[in-house]
C-alpha cells in the first residue's frame, strides 16, 4: 500500500493499524515524499496505550478528522 503513496497524499492509520505509526516503526514511512500528510486516529491511539511512543511524522486526527478527512480527499482507498 505504501508504495502507491504519492506527493500531497495524506494517509490514516485506523484501528491496529495505529501500530505503524510507532516510532520504532519509522522505517516504514521514511520513502514517504516529506509533503504526504500522516495521521493516527486518536481514539485508537489512546485506547491502544501507545499516544507517548509515536513517531514525530504522525499527527493524531479525532473521528471529526477523520470525516473531515474522508470528505475532503478526492480518493479513499481501504486496506483491511
Amino acid at each position: 500500500m505504501l508504495a502507491s503513496v504519492k506527493d500531497n497524499d495524506t494517509v490514516l492509520v485506523i484501528e491496529d493499524g495505529v501500530y505503524a505509526a510507532l516510532s520504532a516503526n519509522a522505517t516504514l514511512f521514511s520513502n514517504l515524499p516529506e509533503n504526504c500528510k500522516l495521521f493516527a486516529l486518536e481514539p485508537d491511539v489512546s485506547a491502544r496505550g501507545i499516544t507517548d511512543k509515536l513517531s514525530t511524522r504522525f499527527t493524531l486526527a479525532t473521528d471529526e478528522q477523520f470525516v473531515e478527512l474522508s470528505c475532503k480527499m478526492n480518493k479513499v482507498v481501504s486496506w483491511f
